[in-house]
């Protein structure tokens, strides 16, 4: 009987990997085209937790972003982040709920372990 494949490839323990899309702004493409070379994706992280600390009606959500690490940055639309799995799941229910902001100039497209 052939092994079950695994669903999910996991890169680092505690880890979730948020891909994201460019967001199409009201901008010239040229323009646009500058904006996306000049993040780093330590500087995408730091919009992501930004946008996301204002949760402060929600104090799982603000404690869960605030305990989360840069991890790394993917073919230029995977942001990859650590954190404790109780603060991760946190992070994949918000989503879910359509809680969860993307970083400016961004829209999250799905969350994958």
């Amino acid at each position: 009987m052939p092994q079950k494949m695994e669903k999910f490839l996991q890169i680092a323990p505690h880890s979730l990997a948020i891909v994201l899309a460019q967001r199409e702004e009201e901008r010239p493409a040229a323009v646009s085209h500058k904006l996306q070379h000049q993040h780093t994706g330590y500087e995408i992280f730091a919009d992501f937790k930004a946008e996301n600390m204002q949760h402060f009606w929600n104090k799982k959500v603000t404690d869960a972003i605030s305990d989360t690490f840069f991890l790394g940055w993917i073919d230029e639309h995977v942001l990859l982040i650590q954190g404790k799995e109780d603060h991760l799941e946190v992070l994949r229910e918000g989503w879910m709920r359509r809680a969860l902001k993307p970083p400016r100039g961004f829209e999250i497209k799905y969350l994958g372990k």
